[in-house]
């Protein structure tokens, strides 16, 4: 698994699993005693700093809650909430055709398109960026900075404002490698 993988693995599971998941428990583990920082590629010491000191579980899982859950959430979590054009039918297409296994869960949730590309980074065929390159052009690119900013406006703890800040700065950071492959 490279750094690419990892990165859109990290936030892909913290938007998409929900805090009280055992399976988080050792993630939020590795944010509260900085171990995340050592293994992060991207310069985001600052960032990680603060995630670090604001892992608060009861805080951040209210807060995941009214943010991200159910009907009167505050901060709708799929594409097909900030994108007019964007359907969860076209994206779950584009990942079945790629060979993805998906769920009954949506599949323009930003925890699974940050998920699918790992997903396609760790199956793609050698130099075979393309996949990767639609996903972030035309199923993330285009809401997600709208998306991240609304976190962080609405978010109660510093748990997801620094999240969402440091996550917007990587996703740009991602997409910057991926077009500069591309160029060379």
């Amino acid at each position: 698994m490279n750094e690419f993988s990892i990165i859109c693995r990290l936030l892909g599971s913290l938007y998409f699993r929900h805090p009280d998941d055992a399976v988080m428990a050792p993630v939020f583990a590795l944010i509260k005693e900085g171990k995340l920082s050592q293994n992060w590629p991207l310069e985001q010491d600052e960032l990680l700093a603060r995630l670090q000191k604001s892992v608060d579980l009861p805080a951040l899982t209210a807060d995941y809650q009214a943010l991200f859950v159910g009907d009167e959430c505050r901060v709708p979590p799929y594409r097909s909430y900030w994108q007019e054009e964007g359907s969860e039918a076209q994206v779950r297409a584009f990942l079945e055709a790629r060979g993805m296994p998906l769920g009954e869960s949506a599949a323009d949730h930003i925890g699974t398109l940050l998920l699918a590309a790992s997903w396609l980074e760790d199956n793609a065929a050698e130099d075979e960026n393309e996949a990767i390159e639609t996903l972030f052009a035309d199923f993330l690119l285009p809401w997600c900075d709208t998306f991240f900013g609304k976190v962080e406006a609405n978010a109660a703890s510093a748990f997801w404002r620094t999240l969402a800040q440091l996550s917007r700065e990587a996703v740009l950071a991602m997409w910057d490698e991926l077009t500069e492959e591309d160029e060379e």
